[in-house]
């Protein structure tokens, strides 16, 4: 269900924003930051609670102290996982973690990006160290991460290889990848050896069956679930698990990209805000390309 609450007002250091659209994430649902004020399951809950951490949208006040937005100003971010999120008609957010939204795109498309952008970046130059020439295999490449993991690491100039669902296979090509391999009917471990990079968006038995295509000194970064550190240790290889931070700096490298045509929004839907609920059950569905967008105001 949904509600009224009270319009809030930004703090010093903060600014208020008008949500022209958010995009939210699966299992969004069900992690403790959602529910309560820290990673802490014991900790006291924070109901009714706002979801939705990717916004896109138009400064409405600033706080004190606040010297690098304006009213007016179009922005984007990702909001921090343990506040209240984007669903709504007006947020408040510290003014650091804003970025000037990409100009060519609409609010809808830049609310898809903040939280899968920053993942894939962040999994690929922060933890990876991505270099040019080097090969990649994205598990998961047609998914709201994946997407924008194969479009950047072809940007960087690395060969991609990925897999996804048979439907997906030309989707995903023309993100960038190489190869794609159909992950009911391929085996990609028949086919993929020698591999610098593995970005884990699946976990379960496809992170476990990816650790033997990795060269030597090579790293699976992970999003989905922490890997196996004797397994790393048992294939001369790094694991690496980590959550996206909120990141301003890079997601003006992000809005960059976009508006020099390197880096593409992927959408699944857009749907109203009184249809969040639905846009959740729709998280589950397979078959869906890119991020779930829930528009908010014109």
């Amino acid at each position: 269900m949904y509600e009224d609450a009270p319009r809030p007002e930004p703090g010093p250091g903060e600014v208020l924003v008008a949500v022209k659209a958010a995009a939210i994430t699966a299992q969004e649902l069900s992690w403790p930051e959602t529910w309560t004020h820290s990673s802490d399951e014991a900790a006291p809950d924070r109901t009714p609670i706002i979801p939705a951490h990717e916004f896109s949208g138009v400064v409405a006040a600033t706080g004190a102290r606040v010297r690098d937005a304006a009213v007016g100003d179009s922005v984007y971010g990702l909001l921090p996982f343990t506040g209240d999120g984007a669903a709504a008609e007006f947020l408040t957010v510290p003014a650091d973690l804003v970025a000037a939204k990409p100009s060519t795109v609409d609010h809808d498309h830049a609310a898809a990006l903040p939280l899968a952008a920053l993942g894939a970046l962040q999994a690929l130059v922060d933890h990876a160290d991505l270099l040019t020439g080097q090969q990649v295999l994205v598990q998961g490449g047609a998914g709201g991460v994946g997407s924008y993991v194969v479009q950047l690491a072809a940007d960087l100039g690395a060969h991609v290889t990925a897999t996804s669902a048979a439907a997906d296979l030309e989707f995903v090509m023309d993100l960038g990848a190489e190869r794609v391999f159909d992950y009911k009917h391929d085996r990609f471990e028949d086919h993929v050896s020698d591999v610098d990079v593995v970005v884990d968006l699946v976990g379960g038995a496809t992170q476990k069956r990816s650790w033997p295509v990795l060269k030597p000194g090579g790293v699976l970064v992970s999003l989905a679930s922490p890997p196996d550190q004797r397994e790393a240790d048992g294939h001369g290889v790094r694991g690496v698990y980590f959550i996206v931070e909120p990141d301003a700096a890079e997601l003006r490298s992000i809005a960059d990209l976009v508006d020099r045509g390197q880096l593409a929004p992927i959408v699944d839907r857009v749907l109203p805000l009184t249809d969040t609920r639905a846009g959740f059950q729709a998280l589950d569905q397979h078959g869906r390309r890119g991020k779930i967008v829930i528009h908010v105001a014109d």
